[in-house]
């Protein structure tokens, strides 16, 4: 009796931990975030009352599907995990997860994504979710291994979400949806190479080619933050342009973009840990801002 009451509470626990294992696969964080850009795109897209059912329909779908890439990037890159203190304790480098377990979670989630957009939602919808998983998982994933020019690569995937939100209203992809691409395509770079420079030394010792690496003195990433901010700028304002927006979007879009342009200069000027800590908050707030005052500032 007594054996049985003390072997529950670990069961429970092994079951937990299971489950937290399977979660950390999905990247809840990468897939919330890619669902909020969604949601702006249907948002945008929608002339009238917004349709529920459509709409709930597509966050799911595109919450399955990057859950999936999710996946199948970590198994994917699990070797590589093993080697960087940030990740070395994942489920798959850490052995709770097999790779056998990973792929066949990956692959049915992201199945189970394109099948349900291509279903419930429309067609273009569903294959602008699966050329996200195709050059997330296998494209970008194993050129982190061979050129650091795979950010830009990667920064197309990241940029698809609002471009099927909107597709998934309007069931095609025209110019507004175009320009909403092109804002996150731009935003991922400042991103992305703050927090390459923060954990340069990981990527270094896992033998990824991400630029900080290579960019000892930091003049070349400080660079591209400052060009790839400055090209951010105009076309944040493009939802103002083609009235997708109104003033107030235009004014508080030209003050965000100045502002995340001056955290850039700051990197550039001075290449450190601080600053590119304080670069990659910034984007972080800077991004989510904007899609609010686009659905504030509907035109």
């Amino acid at each position: 009796m007594s054996t049985g009451v003390l072997a529950r509470p670990k069961s429970w626990a092994a079951a937990r931990q299971r489950l937290a294992d399977y979660i950390e696969l999905t990247k809840p964080r990468i897939a919330v975030m890619a669902l909020v850009t969604v949601a702006v795109g249907s948002f945008l897209a929608t002339i009238g009352p917004l349709d529920a059912g459509l709409f709930v329909h597509t966050l799911v779908g595109t919450g399955l599907l990057a859950a999936g890439a999710s996946v199948l990037n970590q198994l994917l890159e699990r070797d590589t995990d093993a080697l960087m203190r940030r990740t070395e304790n994942r489920p798959l480098p850490a052995g709770r997860v097999s790779p056998i377990e990973a792929m066949v979670f990956g692959f049915v989630l992201s199945a189970a994504g394109v099948n349900y957009l291509c279903l419930l939602v429309n067609p273009l919808t569903g294959l602008l979710g699966a050329a996200t998983l195709i050059l997330y998982a296998f494209v970008y994933t194993p050129m982190k291994r061979l050129t650091s020019l795979n950010t830009v690569v990667g920064a197309i995937p990241g940029a698809l979400p609002p471009v099927m939100g909107w597709a998934a209203v309007r069931g095609n992809v025209e110019a507004e949806a175009l320009i909403l691409f092109l804002i996150v395509f731009l935003w991922q770079f400042p991103h992305f190479l703050a927090i390459a420079w923060i954990y340069r030394e990981d990527y270094g010792r896992s033998g990824l080619k991400m630029l900080p690496v290579v960019d000892l003195s930091g003049g070349m990433t400080g660079r591209q933050m400052v060009g790839y901010s400055l090209a951010l700028l105009p076309a944040s304002l493009g939802p103002a342009v083609v009235e997708m927006t109104g003033r107030a979007y235009f004014f508080g879009a030209l003050w965000l973009g100045l502002t995340f342009l001056g955290f850039a200069v700051a990197f550039a000027l001075q290449a450190t840990q601080d600053r590119a800590r304080n670069l990659m908050r910034a984007s972080l707030i800077y991004l989510p801002a904007l899609l609010l005052l686009m659905i504030l500032d509907l035109a």
